[in-house]
């Protein structure tokens, strides 16, 4: 039976911007895919002195800033070390799990631009005693086996130390069209978000009176440096940080929220306490729109409002959340629906956005 695709979403763009690579530190290929897709909708594209994109919407001339931001980083490696034999010694950039990397391919970038594929070396199981089956390998002693003789082969490709490696993946449209795979999908699909909010907004016939911020910050797997810097730059009454949860409906993972069940509104995480008017004021719009409602509070792990909120003298945030599969891995699996009512929500929310909604989102 063929399934119902949900929502008016772009896949090209959604695989520009999974394949695109990007780690902490290294977003400018990440960067140029959203300003190329958020270029016809934004009245002004400028930046952060660490590389965030800020695309401008314009609305009132004394409109509220509403600051809407998704990270551009993936997690991935540098290369650390360069053995005599040409094997690389990796060092992790974000939060790794020795299981899912051996046999894995990645890729390696040279300052030049140039990639060069690698594979993750590992062990055959014949003969491994019962213990070291069940240990996990610890990232920094893996090792990329490039198919090479030696480190002049290695240097003759022009590769050196410090140059960025990750994953070797391609995005697919899965057996069920509604479920999306990619790399990056942490956090490249709520980047991709910012510019569909962006996207819907410059389509209405009535202006937005709010003047909206779509953002892509850096560096959030190291510390959520970019949104420090933007926050401080753009100075926002209100922001949204979009980010990915863990999806609970795996053999793996038991819990509620999951794929395919709409919007997640995040209550707290280890770094912010949601602002309490916002998430009622999302609540009431997600039942004007018929949208479903579901939450998230996490005690480990934060987002980009995590610093926003903290900017200047404060600003009132609210973290919202996409529920991802096998989240820091080679391949993450999303569903259209969950991507596609979190936009509805902020372009509506966008729209009603002015300064009395602000009084009453700061009313404590």
């Amino acid at each position: 039976m063929t399934k119902e695709v949900i929502g008016d979403i772009n896949l090209k763009m959604l695989e520009e911007f999974s394949e695109a690579h990007g780690i902490s530190g290294n977003e400018k290929e990440v960067s140029r895919v959203m300003k190329k897709w958020m270029s016809p909708y934004a009245d002004e594209i400028t930046y952060d002195n660490l590389g965030s994109i800020v695309g401008i919407q314009k609305g009132d001339p004394d409109g509220v800033k509403l600051m809407i931001a998704g990270h551009m980083d993936e997690v991935g490696f540098l290369v650390r070390e360069i053995d005599p034999q040409g094997y690389i010694r990796m060092l992790p950039v974000g939060g790794w799990w020795g299981h899912v990397l051996p046999s894995q391919t990645l890729v390696v970038t040279t300052k030049e631009g140039k990639r060069y594929q690698g594979v993750v070396g590992s062990s055959a199981p014949h003969g491994l005693s019962k213990e070291v089956k069940e240990k996990v390998i610890h990232p920094l002693d893996l090792f990329l086996d490039m198919g090479v003789d030696s480190a002049e082969e290695i240097y003759e490709l022009g590769i050196q130390i410090g140059d960025m490696i990750t994953p070797d993946t391609k995005f697919t449209v899965m057996n069920n069209p509604n479920y999306l795979m990619g790399k990056a999908w942490d956090d490249r699909l709520c980047a991709a978000m910012v510019v569909d909010v962006m996207r819907l907004l410059k389509a209405d016939n009535k202006p937005h009176h709010c003047n909206l911020y779509g953002v892509g910050t850096v560096q959030e797997e190291v510390g959520l440096r970019g949104a420090r810097t933007a926050a401080n730059m753009i100075h926002p009454d209100v922001a949204i940080a979009l980010d990915v949860t863990t999806s609970m409906d795996t053999p793996m993972d038991k819990g509620k929220n999951g794929l395919g069940k709409g919007v997640i509104l995040s209550v707290m995480d280890a770094g912010i306490i949601g602002n309490k008017n916002f998430l009622y004021e999302m609540e009431k719009i997600c039942k004007d729109l018929g949208l479903d409602i579901n939450y998230d509070m996490m005690t480990v792990g934060g987002t980009d409002a995590d610093n926003i909120h903290k900017a200047h003298d404060g600003v009132v945030s609210l973290t919202l959340s996409i529920p991802t599969r096998y989240m820091h891995s080679h391949r993450l699996i999303v569903h259209r629906k969950d991507y596609w009512q979190t936009v509805l929500l902020m372009a509506e929310f966008a729209r009603r956005l002015d300064r009395d909604m602000l009084s009453k989102l700061k009313e404590r």
